[in-house]
């Protein structure tokens, strides 16, 4: 009888833990870890595969040496957004060279944004080849330093269906800089300064540093893919009501721009603290990937 108790008592053990094993690797979604070339070196991420697919997001990083954003796309693929999330150039398993500091000329100039683009454009090909039904939208999902290089990717993939921008600029790297350094970190800044007194720093202020700046407005305007941004107004990174402006005037134009403002909000409008802005966006991830893929479904009929 002796002899016999451990081992059943192993087995007893292992049967009743297997089951919930099991149970969280496959309630949700799968994760399957990839691996893709860019600009001669290799970058490592994960792919999130929900049960049921509704559309697909690659995450587009900010100006932070971060790895792979595997909270947040956990968070999208239990809504049935299946997710690529990579470790950033330079981070984590990726090769190649992170580009920094955050904040300074060679993490934001020309080079860099347009190395990353080509990074997130691949992240979407190499998407693609995962994604079992083709009709699947894929879009870019990103925060921050993202609203330059979404753009300059959307603008040369036409693979790229949508875009999601939390806190992200539509001005200038310099101006954005020249805010940056004007309320230098400062929690209280909107307490004791007016919008015309940002505006009048972020525009005319004399620059730190010499470098040609990236207008993401440029790569806006050949687009036609429907975008949303979301913002908070409390924001001390971005100035928010002056991107809000550029928005307009696009819109004005005809872009399927879309905006959303949160009064309470900083900088950090992907926080589960409040979950107003992920639910908004996952909401109209579905809305607009709907559309999309019926339009796609009638021109294959048609054909």
């Amino acid at each position: 009888m002796n002899i016999n108790f451990f081992p059943n008592l192993f087995l007893w053990l292992l049967l009743i833990s297997l089951p919930e094993i099991i149970f969280s690797q496959s309630i949700d979604f799968t994760i399957q870890d990839v691996k893709f070339k860019s600009e001669g070196i290799t970058l490592a991420g994960s792919i999130l595969t929900p049960k049921k697919i509704v559309a697909a997001v690659v995450i587009v990083h900010g100006s932070d040496p971060v790895k792979r954003e595997m909270e947040f796309a956990k968070r999208l693929a239990k809504e049935g957004i299946a997710v690529l999330t990579y470790d950033k150039r330079g981070v984590g398993k990726s090769g190649g060279v992170y580009v920094g500091p955050s904040v300074g000329t060679n993490n934001i100039d020309t080079t860099n944004l347009n190395l990353l683009s080509h990074d997130a454009n691949e992240a979407v090909k190499t998407f693609r080849t995962y994604l079992k039904d083709k009709k699947t939208p894929i879009g870019l999902i990103g925060f921050s330093q993202a609203g330059w290089i979404i753009p300059i990717a959307a603008s040369k993939n036409p693979q790229i269906e949508f875009m999601v921008l939390f806190s992200c600029p539509t001005i200038t790297t310099l101006e954005q800089l020249r805010f940056q350094f004007y309320t230098n970190g400062n929690n209280s800044f909107w307490e004791n300064h007016t919008e015309a007194d940002a505006r009048e720093h972020t525009k005319n202020d004399p620059d730190k540093y010499q470098f040609v700046a990236t207008d993401p407005k440029i790569s806006l305007n050949t687009l036609s893919i429907p975008g949303l941004w979301l913002f908070g107004e409390k924001d001390i990174q971005i100035p928010v009501k002056l991107c809000i402006e550029q928005l307009n005037t696009l819109k004005v134009q005809g872009k399927p721009f879309e905006y959303t403002l949160f009064p309470k909000l900083g900088h950090n409008t992907v926080s589960e603290n409040d979950t107003a802005p992920f639910d908004i966006s996952v909401q109209w991830i579905k809305q607009k990937t709907l559309k999309i893929q019926n339009l796609k479904t009638q021109v294959w009929q048609k054909k």
